[in-house]
C-alpha cells in the first residue's frame, strides 16, 4: 500500500519504531485518533528517548463511489443511519469524543460529503517532497477545513486555497484532477483509523493514548519487518 508522509522524531539511535496510520479525511475518528497518537508519542518519547519513531500516513478512500462533486451531507447520513435523530446522536457522540482530546468540531457546518480522491492525491504529491512538517501542516489544515469550517475538501479550488495557505508549491495543486493515477489498494480497507506498529502489531479504531502507548512498547520488543511501512 502506498505510504504517505513520514516524520522521524529522534536521531539518537538506529533502534526504530515505525507507525503506519491508515486514514481517510472524511473520518472524524481518524482526526481523533491522530490526536490520541500525538499524546501517546509524546509520552513514549519521554520514556524511550533511545527509540527513533517514524510515522507513515497511508491513504484510504472509504467511499470511492461518491461522485466527484460530492453528495448532500445531511441526506447522505440520514440514508446511512436511518433518521435525523440517529444522525444527531452520532454527531453528538463524535463531538464529545473530540472534546475529550481538545478538539472542537462543528459538524453542523458540513454541507457536502466529498469524494476524497483529489485531496489524497494532493497529500501524496506533498509527501513526495520529503518535507514532513509541510505534510503534517497540510493534513491538519484539511481536517480542520472539513470538520471545523465545513469546507468542501473534494473541490479543486478549495484544495488550491488550502494548499496555498499551508505553503504548498502551486505546481503541486494545479493539476489535482480525478484522472490522475490512484493506487487501487487504497480502497480495500473498510475501517480506519488503523495503526500498524513495526509491521507486526495492529490496533484498530480511535483508541485512547494509553492503548496506543502500550502498543508502542510491545512493538519494540520484536524485530521490525523488513519494510513495516507497507503493512
Amino acid at each position: 500500500m502506498s505510504g504517505s508522509n513520514t516524520s522521524t522524531s529522534s536521531p539518537l539511535t538506529s533502534n526504530p519504531l515505525t507507525i503506519g496510520i491508515h486514514f481517510d479525511l472524511i473520518c472524524p475518528w481518524c482526526l481523533i485518533g491522530k490526536r490520541q497518537l500525538t499524546l501517546a508519542r509524546d509520552r513514549f518519547e519521554q520514556q524511550r528517548p533511545d527509540v527513533a519513531v517514524e510515522t507513515v500516513w497511508k491513504p484510504v478512500q472509504l467511499l470511492p463511489d461518491i461522485p466527484e462533486q460530492g453528495l448532500p451531507f445531511a441526506e447522505f447520513y440520514e440514508r446511512r443511519l436511518g433518521s435525523p435523530d440517529a444522525v444527531r446522536m452520532r454527531q453528538e457522540q463524535v463531538t464529545q469524543a473530540a472534546r475529550n482530546v481538545g478538539l472542537d468540531l462543528d459538524l453542523t457546518r458540513i454541507e457536502r460529503m466529498p469524494n476524497t480522491a483529489r485531496a489524497h492525491r494532493l497529500l501524496l504529491r506533498v509527501e513526495a517532497l520529503g518535507v514532513p512538517a509541510l505534510y503534517e501542516s497540510l493534513l491538519e489544515r484539511l481536517f480542520a477545513a472539513y470538520f471545523q469550517r465545513g469546507q468542501d475538501i473534494g473541490d479543486a479550488s478549495t484544495l488550491r486555497a488550502l494548499a496555498h495557505e499551508t505553503g504548498v508549491p502551486a505546481d503541486l495543486c494545479a493539476d489535482a484532477t480525478p484522472d490522475e493515477a490512484w493506487p487501487r489498494d487504497v480502497v480495500a480497507f473498510n475501517g480506519v483509523p488503523y495503526f500498524v506498529f513495526n509491521g507486526r502489531l495492529s490496533v484498530s479504531g480511535a483508541q485512547d493514548a494509553a492503548t496506543l502507548l502500550a502498543a508502542m512498547h510491545r512493538a519494540i520488543q520484536w524485530p521490525a519487518l523488513t519494510d513495516p511501512t507497507h503493512a
